[in-house]
């Protein structure tokens, strides 16, 4: 049996099949994956997150911590309420993690990571922290749920379901959050759609969950989950990136800060790399379904699908692939699929955003 959030129960109720997932028992769907991926797409769906480790730093120190510690500069959160994409790297470069950072005040931030790398997370936390010449708090917290919600009508059910929610959330721009007593409402999600995460105390969960599918929000998996952030052409870690990886072979150079005068762990191994792939993505064009590892051969030499999956919303098969450099959209390679070389057009991700086929 692996760790369960506090929507087990809930899940099960509903009909989930439970699958493992970084070690806790996760919904993998409530009965049809292309129906929730839909769902999500065309209406609202919900996703249970608490899965993922919520991480309070704080004291007078935090600011500059994360400065050193994260690729994207946190002194672009100079409002409360703002939050921030980005990567936290190892000293050569590679992708110990990719993460939000949200900023409420000076002494105080808060990150989420990813749940197969919350223990790992957590022990650099505080080996940094060691290192780091302040006296910083370091607080995960586990009293926290994590719920998202997201869809082109995800924002209003929110705000029906969840009662003083409107008037905090209503101007509430993209990444930025507001805080509602215990519960903190974000404009963030891995879908591609609008819509909110939910931060809410553990024992308030279960009620919220319940709330929002009284509103008509459909309980969403991780099959879904899967097909609709690769729709959005968002990377997942242990995939897309790792700690082999540098973030600018893996579609995140976006999200390193190279010019400002800051040091950050990894910045010296990043300006001494000379990226010779990228992250790109593939279309296939003939009959068939793409996944991770397959081997792709271009003009310019071999490559690797990331991920892949068969597109709901496209009705084809799309994959993220680690290409040489000199890929180009448009142009057309092979993919080795069980001993059959299929034909791939590259093209640049995403491929689906707000419910619009982009490629």
């Amino acid at each position: 049996m692996g760790k369960r959030t506090p929507l087990y129960a809930s899940h099960v109720a509903a009909g989930a099949r439970i699958v493992d997932f970084a070690g806790w028992d996760m919904p993998l769907h409530y009965g049809s994956q292309i129906e929730e991926h839909h769902a999500v797409r065309r209406g609202a769906g919900m996703f249970d997150v608490s899965h993922m480790l919520i991480v309070d730093v704080r004291r007078a120190g935090a600011r500059p911590f994360l400065r050193r510690l994260l690729a994207n500069n946190v002194d672009k959160l100079t409002l409360p309420g703002k939050a921030l994409y980005t990567c936290m790297l190892l000293p050569d470069g590679g992708v110990l993690d990719d993460l939000i950072v949200y900023h409420f005040a000076e002494d105080d931030f808060r990150i989420v990571v990813n749940a197969g790398t919350a223990d790992k997370d957590l022990a650099w936390l505080s080996l940094q922290a060691e290192r780091f010449d302040a006296e910083l708090s370091i607080t995960p917290r586990r009293d926290l749920a994590m719920i998202a919600v997201q869809g082109p009508q995800a924002r209003p059910a929110v705000w029906q379901a969840v009662p003083g929610t409107e008037e905090a959330t209503a101007g509430l721009k993209p990444f930025s959050a507001a805080r509602i007593g215990e519960m903190l409402i974000a404009r963030t999600g891995y879908t591609g759609e609008d819509g909110f995460e939910l931060m809410v105390p553990v024992k308030a969960a279960p009620f919220v969950w319940q709330a929002l599918a009284e509103a008509g929000v459909k309980p969403i998996g991780l099959g879904a989950r899967d097909t609709l952030r690769l729709e959005a052409g968002m990377n997942l870690y242990g995939q897309d990136m790792d700690e082999n990886v540098s973030p600018l072979e893996s579609g995140l150079a976006w999200t390193v800060d190279l010019a400002s005068a800051r040091d950050f762990v990894g910045k010296a191994a990043l300006r001494a790399l000379q990226p010779v792939r990228q992250l790109t993505g593939l279309l296939l064009l003939d009959a068939g379904v793409l996944r991770g590892h397959q081997k792709v051969r271009t003009p310019h030499g071999e490559g690797e699908i990331t991920s892949g999956t068969f597109s709901p919303t496209i009705g084809k098969s799309i994959a993220l692939a680690r290409l040489p450099l000199q890929s180009a959209a448009g142009e057309v390679v092979e993919v080795e699929v069980r001993g059959r070389r299929l034909r791939a057009q590259v093209v640049k991700p995403p491929f689906v955003r707000n419910g619009k086929i982009l490629i």
